[in-house]
């Protein structure tokens, strides 16, 4: 395996290290509107009160970055981008991941972001890298890359291998710095295709083993059409991390995401005398006991 690199994510006051040698870093998911019609509606009436108590509640339970979508059909992406990332940077202090295929509201983004943020995404797509990339550059920011190109996604662990390739060659040439390129393999439905979550954690480590760079993943994507979701999503996170994932985008509020971390790290020696382990399991106590007190 090729030695772990470091991806530093940064925001204005606070500084967040990705990286194989220390525990898996959570991206929280929810200040997303796709598929929540009240929060569609609520920013379409120009309120933020569930954005922001999604910011705090997914910090609280763990995660150290925050994924922020404004996809709202018929709004000014552009403008919801920037105000929702307002809203959240006056109320939780860690990185943003800036989840947008939009280049206008990515440039704003950017331009109003005060630290190092991680981009989500570019992939191997020629309009996609010559649109992203030179963002990312001027901007010093880190950038997800999906594992695709303009054939689309490929049904083989060697084929996202080749593209996630395209995606690094294109970026370090540019003079983005290898460790600032995060790979995301591309979880696919369980539902449609059972290869699907075998396929990407193959991708997991044939990425590792040849570039050494992070690894993201949407781990919810994997169960998407089937029951029972959480049990699915959490036993694919354990697995991921094994093979080399090293910063998922997950719904931290979940309990079985936040295990499946909790229990990966520990289980490759990454929470020394299981000090996290424990204190994560007082709380979920401590959490019962007062909910049983009500």
């Amino acid at each position: 395996m090729t030695n772990p690199l470091s991806t530093i994510l940064r925001s204005k006051t606070k500084t967040v290290e990705i990286s194989r040698s220390l525990p898996t870093v959570m991206i929280g998911e929810r200040i997303n509107p796709t598929g929540r019609k009240k929060v569609q509606e609520a920013l379409a009436a120009g309120k933020y009160d569930i954005v922001r108590k999604d910011a705090i509640e997914q910090v609280r339970a763990g995660a150290q970055v925050l994924d922020i979508n404004a996809g709202v059909p018929g709004l000014d992406e552009r403008a919801l981008l920037t105000a929702i990332m307002q809203e959240v940077m006056a109320v939780v202090d860690v990185p943003l991941c800036i989840d947008t295929a939009n280049p206008e509201a990515l440039e704003a983004a950017l331009k109003l972001y005060e630290g190092k943020p991680l981009i989500n995404s570019v992939n191997g797509e020629r309009r996609s890298l010559q649109t992203v990339l030179p963002l990312a550059k001027a901007y010093h920011a880190a950038v997800i890359g999906l594992c695709m190109d303009d054939n689309g996604i490929p049904r083989t662990a060697e084929g996202r291998l080749s593209a996630a390739a395209k995606i690094i060659q294109q970026a370090t040439q540019m003079g983005i710095p290898i460790e600032d390129i995060v790979i995301d393999p591309l979880a696919m439905a369980l539902s449609a295709d059972s290869q699907s979550a075998r396929i990407a954690l193959q991708t997991i480590e044939l990425v590792v083993k040849e570039f050494g760079v992070n690894i993201t993943v949407g781990a919810s994507n994997i169960s998407y059409g089937m029951p029972d979701r959480p049990y699915l999503n959490s036993a694919f996170i354990a697995m991921a991390i094994h093979a080399g994932l090293t910063c998922p985008i997950t719904n931290p509020l979940v309990v079985e995401n936040t295990t499946a971390i909790l229990a990966g790290d520990l289980a490759r020696g990454k929470d020394e005398d299981g000090m996290r382990w424990i204190r994560a399991y007082r709380q979920r106590q401590r959490a019962a006991a007062g909910a049983a007190a009500d």
